[in-house]
């Protein structure tokens, strides 16, 4: 099979890339480089620059190459500016991903694997989240990746392609450190650049209902993610999957905020305490999946720990950041 990777270039889809072409599978990437690198790809995949906005130029793709199967990862995904720019974010992740299965379904194409999120759960008050807790996301992003979920599942069944959704939870870490993240929108990251301008990290609100006051979030290493990628491509690739398949991508546990800042200080090498702030409206207390239908249906169990994110992504920012 060949696989067309939408936003390939990126930092998770750069790994996903990796993963399935270092496991014998081929590979193409399509991305408009808006936040993808093209050095972050091998040369022996091929980038075609262009949005899955393009609908003449996924119908190109699809005429010269042969595509058998598409992993769509191109999208906005910053929960602060869908709430700023809510158009913006519908118009490119949901109505890109209607033209691009506009172009898979012409095309013949049977196998489709849609890059979700956590995101489309809201703030369930519920331990662990699983597949079937109800949907109810609080902000433009994640509502986006919701409505992505049902084109996909209604797409899938008006066409006959096979579907797999996959919701990740928090990702962290690099498998290299030239993959390494280079925004600075999630709690590793933000930590180390506080650190690098010599100011105390951040912890917004130490009142949850949780052991330590902090909240607690489900991490996963942008590696197992990306062999999880791999699992779930090589399950529609081998017909396993007849219809639609959702599954979260986690690690089943939960770290707190402030063991995540502890740790931080432990691998950097400064330890300075966090400055407690007010508490973010609308934080969860705890969101933590439940992995069991990832083992049960891919057969994937996430392999790397939280320390090992932490090291790896350090190791990426100090390339990215002259450290």
């Amino acid at each position: 099979m060949t696989w067309l990777i939408t936003g390939g270039a990126g930092y998770i889809g750069a790994h996903v890339a990796r993963a399935m072409t270092d496991a014998g599978e081929q590979a193409l990437v399509l991305d408009d480089l808006s936040a993808g690198v093209p050095a972050r790809l091998p040369a022996h995949i091929p980038l075609v620059h262009g949005s899955s906005l393009d609908g003449a130029l996924l119908k190109r793709v699809f005429a010269e190459h042969t595509v058998t199967g598409v992993v769509h990862l191109a999208a906005r995904k910053q929960v602060a500016e869908s709430v700023a720019g809510p158009t913006r974010y519908y118009r490119e992740n949901v109505g890109g991903l209607g033209t691009l299965l506009e172009a898979v379904a012409e095309a013949g194409i049977t196998r489709f694997l849609f890059s979700s999120s956590a995101a489309v759960y809201g703030n369930p008050d519920v331990d662990p989240i699983t597949e079937d807790t109800p949907c109810a996301p609080v902000n433009p992003y994640g509502e986006t990746k919701l409505a992505g979920e049902w084109l996909v599942r209604a797409a899938g069944r008006a066409h006959g392609i096979a579907t797999v959704c996959l919701r990740y939870f928090n990702v962290a870490g690099a498998a290299a450190p030239e993959l390494a993240d280079t925004g600075v929108f999630n709690i590793v990251p933000m930590v180390f650049d506080r650190l690098t301008r010599d100011d105390a990290p951040r912890i917004f609100g130490a009142d949850h209902p949780t052991p330590d006051g902090t909240c607690i979030r489900d991490y996963i290493h942008v590696a197992d993610l990306a062999e999880a990628h791999l699992a779930a491509a090589r399950r529609l690739a081998g017909d396993g999957v007849r219809g639609d398949l959702t599954v979260n991508i986690g690690r089943g546990e939960g770290v707190s905020v402030r063991e995540m800042v502890t740790l931080i200080g432990e691998v950097t090498g400064d330890r300075r305490p966090a400055v407690v702030e007010a508490r973010r409206p609308g934080d969860a207390p705890r969101a933590v999946a439940s992995a069991a239908r990832a083992a049960e249906e891919l057969g994937w169990r996430a392999r790397r720990d939280v320390r090992e994110m932490v090291e790896s992504a350090w190791q990426g920012w100090q390339l990215h950041h002259g450290g």
